[in-house]
């Protein structure tokens, strides 16, 4: 008699974060974010029946690992582990570390994915310490220039060299510090700015590393072992989800209208022959927003084939646990996804339109 072997999805993620001199003042801040991070991956991975294992690193000019690949369902809270150096920031020397050790995990049996998230503050200006014993910003002339090439030209060979089921993300303060991220290799989706000099952008902060969680494996249940737009929103949304989750509305209780020119919304409303109550029109998310915690959300179906709405719209109170949103303020970008299109409610009478978007306007 033989037994079957049960199937299963693993998830490795690691947590890289700045523990330099510029930190102190976020400390308490950061422990907030990446508790609400691991957090969110212990609840979803519950949800979904994942495994999911974490390791955690620490960095200022030297890299610390100071948790390996434990069950996440055990992970104490960030406090107590981490706590600020006076040290400078090996920011390339620690990402590249926490790759180079993830792939000694033996992937033979299972279906595993790796995620990795680094967390700083500011930029790169010591990795190669732990070799010299000096900053390579410090060493001056061609000298600090090689070394710091070296470490680029490092962290663009294991950017290169990932595999399809792996995913590295880094959370940066500002900008100047996201295109250098982007310079290093880090696809740009996979790149978010925190504000940690204020109450607002750490919570903002918070609602994009949960819905990052959830996005990411979620996308698991769909066969995506590997993103390139973690902090995108609305990628992940499967057919199944939607239809089971959502309300399906009536064919009769709301209109979809072609935006051809930029116009307030109250006026593009009335002009297409429709009278105009505040909250009633939902404008396509097509650029980076900041959606309030009030406000309600609406998918619309697409052919995958041609792209075109199908004419179908789905609510509902559940719309923003399944776009992964929390129900405070929250900045997102739009993901790309073939089957939907996501609506946001407007409250506001001179919202300006995006031509070559669509109007959802309830009847």
């Amino acid at each position: 008699m033989s037994a079957s072997r049960i199937k299963h999805k693993v998830n490795h993620v690691s947590l890289v974060v700045d523990k330099s001199g510029s930190m102190r003042q976020h400390e308490g801040q950061l422990v907030r974010v990446v508790d609400e991070f691991v957090k969110g991956l212990q609840e979803e991975s519950d949800r979904l029946g994942h495994e999911t294992r974490i390791s955690l690193y620490a960095f200022d000019h030297e890299v610390q690992n100071l948790v390996w690949d434990m069950d996440v369902k055990h992970l104490p809270s960030l406090k107590g582990l981490y706590a600020v150096e006076n040290g400078a920031t090996a920011l390339i020397e620690s990402a590249v570390k926490s790759i180079d050790d993830l792939k000694n995990i033996w992937e033979g049996y299972g279906e595993h994915s790796f995620l990795q998230v680094v967390v700083t503050d500011g930029e790169e200006n010591a990795s190669g310490y732990s070799e010299s014993g000096q900053m390579h910003t410090r060493m001056g002339g061609s000298r600090g220039k090689t070394v710091l090439r070296k470490w680029i030209d490092r962290i663009h060979g294991a950017m290169d060299d990932l595999p399809d089921h792996w995913t590295s993300a880094i959370l940066v303060p500002n900008s100047l510090a996201k295109r250098t991220a982007q310079e290093y290799g880090f696809p740009a989706g996979n790149i978010a700015i925190w504000d940690a000099d204020s109450s607002k952008g750490v919570e903002e902060a918070i609602g994009t590393v949960k819905k990052a969680a959830t996005s990411f494996l979620r996308g698991r249940e769909q066969g995506v072992r590997g993103t390139r737009n973690l902090f995108t929103m609305g990628q992940d949304l499967s057919t199944a989800e939607v239809k089971s989750t959502l309300d399906a509305l009536d064919s009769g209780t709301y209109v979809l209208v072609p935006v051809d020119e930029q116009a307030p919304i109250r006026d593009f409303v009335t002009g297409a022959g429709h009278p105009y109550k505040t909250g009633c029109a939902f404008y396509e998310l097509s650029k980076r927003e900041k959606i309030q915690g009030t406000k309600q959300l609406a998918v619309a179906e697409k052919d995958p084939a041609t792209g075109q709405m199908t004419g179908k719209v789905f609510s509902g109170p559940a719309a923003r646990r399944l776009l992964g949103l929390p129900s405070s303020e929250t900045t997102v970008k739009p993901g790309e996804n073939p089957s939907y299109t996501v609506f946001v409610q407007s409250t506001s009478v001179n919202r300006k339109l995006v031509p070559g978007t669509n109007v959802l306007v309830m009847l």
